[in-house]
């Protein structure tokens, strides 16, 4: 008997899809066996996908990119045919930032400026990752340079909170319910999210390779059409309770469900004071999970600006990012092979009223 389709996803609240997925046995409904693997961070899920130890996972939307190009020394031929959700970040500060009059990128500039003998630290889940981008965002808009005037590390997001509160770290950004974790143990307070940083940005994106999509195309199309019902699910303000309770046991955390809460039904207590959680996390409206160009070129703009792809490899970037961010599959699985064929002619009207990520930065009022 074949061995069920491995999927990989590390403990956030944008892995709701997989978990809803299996939970309303949607793999099933659609003839997919498939086994959900929890991993530490993305280092495990990134050398699991290279070494064939999971079919697919649940991914930083730069991750395949990155694998497309070798940024890491080894290279596959990834794809990324169906992206999870927009928005869904955060970047959290320390308490001890906050003290000492830092409540925004502005006044944390004022700070450095005045503090030159430390060297502040912050942390992202990935180097190829929104979160990256949004945080040297966030620091650009407020002056603050982030290859000099700061120092930057990867740490799994897991182990954002831990860190935050030792004093290993002075902020990061990174998914939920990471931020909630540090500003409900009063440690940390949140300057700003996804929404006020860069609304509509891609998130998380079902990373595998060309080598599964080409030998278990069924597979791989009816694992689409079931995350793509999980996340119409997801969606739903009505299920969010529900949804909750499917998600608490994949954090194995004590008091997990008050964390899961603060974005999915908000509202997102930032430290300093609440605010809507309506649109913190988006996983199916304006149709966010089709592989776009817009969705691309975002990544591309962000990773180019921030020198994260370096100038030289920008064009190199562009044609693996065409490469790897393909709808083609998306199509056919969810509109049908006939309108698959079409849409390679013409953007659909789905793709059409897509939400083009845009680009701002201001702290929380």
């Amino acid at each position: 008997m074949r061995r069920p389709v491995r999927i990989g996803y590390v403990p956030l609240v944008d892995a709701a899809p997989l978990l809803i997925a299996e939970h309303l046995g949607l793999f099933e409904k659609q003839g997919v066996d498939v086994e959900l693997q929890r991993e530490a961070g993305w280092a495990t899920v990134r050398e699991k996908i290279l070494y064939h130890q999971l079919d697919a996972a649940h991914a930083p939307a730069g991750l395949a990119l990155s694998l497309r190009l070798g940024a890491n020394g080894h290279q596959c031929r990834s794809l990324a045919p169906f992206v999870f959700n927009s928005n869904g970040n955060a970047i959290t500060l320390s308490r001890d930032l906050y003290e000492r009059g830092v409540c925004d990128a502005a006044t944390l500039l004022k700070l450095i400026r005045s503090s030159q003998q430390h060297l502040y630290t912050f942390g992202v889940v990935a180097f190829w990752s929104s979160h990256h981008i949004l945080l040297r965002d966030w620091m650009l808009a407020g002056g603050i340079d982030p290859d000099h005037d700061v120092r930057i590390i990867m740490l799994p997001p897991p182990q954002m909170p831990g860190a935050l509160a030792a004093g290993l770290l002075d902020g990061y950004c990174a998914g939920e319910p990471w931020n909630s974790a540090s500003i409900h143990s009063g440690t940390g307070w949140s300057p700003a999210t996804s929404e006020t940083i860069a609304p509509g940005h891609p998130e998380k994106v079902l990373l595998t390779t060309e080598e599964f999509a080409g030998q278990h195309s069924a597979e791989l199309a009816g694992i689409l059409r079931a995350l793509h019902q999980a996340c119409r699910h997801c969606d739903e303000p009505r299920n969010r309770r529900g949804l909750i309770e499917v998600l608490a046991p994949a954090f194995r955390l004590d008091g997990i469900e008050l964390l899961l809460q603060q974005s999915l039904k908000g509202p997102f207590d930032t430290g300093l004071g609440s605010i809507s959680a309506a649109r913190f996390h988006r996983f199916h409206r304006d149709g966010i999970n089709r592989p776009s160009a817009e969705q691309a070129e975002w990544l591309l703009q962000g990773f180019s600006r921030h020198r994260i792809l370096s100038a030289d490899r920008v064009e190199q970037g562009r044609e693996a990012l065409s490469a790897c961010w393909d709808h083609a599959h998306y199509d056919s699985a969810i509109m049908g092979p006939n309108l698959s064929r079409r849409s390679a002619r013409r953007r659909t009207p789905e793709d059409k009223k897509q939400t083009h990520p845009t680009r701002t930065s201001h702290a929380l009022s």
